[in-house]
């Protein structure tokens, strides 16, 4: 693995990572362009979150090549907060310079500066993933992974996230790689959306569709339903389980 410092791009090539007899990414080959927001989807155990922490950097053991940006930052599911440390500190974590001053900038830009001085406990779960998405962005990263950070949120709050990532897109223009297992959201947010099998790319859609983008339209139904067929999934099924989720 090689990490090239100087380019705002990802280039994957012939890229496997293998854990004793399993391997997991399969000669996989990934490029995503300066300022692309890109959605990863994938069955449960095709490699979505390995890939993903190889580019963070955090899985070196593999074979083929990955040039990534040096300044990027994760954002996960669970937004692992520091809980003996203010909101504030949490967010500049691990600079060199953290001040609450450049703190409550990007907790301003994620919209909860009020909430600098609190204790993480006291936080919902929203606004921790709030804390979480500033904690990235204070390192002005070229490259923005993004693992189901919204995954544990309720169907309300998630459609706030979702709105406030693609919002934070347009005002940072930084590439973006969103690994989720919601297809709706793959459609809502990105330019482009991935199906991984097998360890490798098995399917690509390019969403070419106006923002903000209206799940009732007959190319967003459309490419939903291509979509859900080549992830083995009934389109129906999937839109009934959908509107059980935003009533309950």
């Amino acid at each position: 693995m090689t990490a090239v410092n100087g380019t705002n791009s990802v280039k994957v090539r012939g890229l496997t990572r293998a854990f004793g007899d399993k391997t997991v990414l399969d000669g996989l080959d990934i490029t995503i362009r300066e300022g692309e927001f890109v959605a990863l989807l994938g069955q449960s155990g095709c490699g979505k979150s390995t890939l993903l922490r190889i580019l963070a950097g955090l899985d070196s053991e593999t074979e083929g090549e990955v040039d990534v940006p040096e300044r990027r930052s994760v954002a996960f599911q669970s937004p692992r907060l520091m809980p003996w440390l203010r909101v504030w500190h949490n967010v500049v974590l691990g600079l060199p310079r953290g001040d609450r001053a450049l703190a409550e900038r990007y907790l301003a830009e994620v919209g909860i500066e009020e909430y600098a001085g609190a204790w993480p406990r006291t936080l919902s779960g929203g606004q921790s993933q709030r804390v979480s998405l500033a904690r990235a962005l204070v390192h002005e990263p070229e490259l923005l992974l993004l693992d189901e950070p919204f995954g544990a949120l309720d169907a309300l709050t998630r459609g706030k996230a979702q709105r406030l990532v693609a919002d934070l897109w347009q005002r940072h223009r930084c590439s973006i790689l969103l690994v989720t297992h919601d297809v709706e959201e793959a459609l809502l947010l990105a330019d482009r959306v991935l199906v991984m099998d097998g360890g490798r790319i098995a399917y690509e859609a390019r969403v070419g569709l106006d923002r903000p983008r209206d799940l009732g339209s007959p190319d967003f139904v459309a490419l939903r339903g291509e979509l859900l067929r080549r992830l083995g999934v009934d389109d129906a099924s999937a839109l009934s389980h959908h509107r059980e989720e935003v009533t309950a």
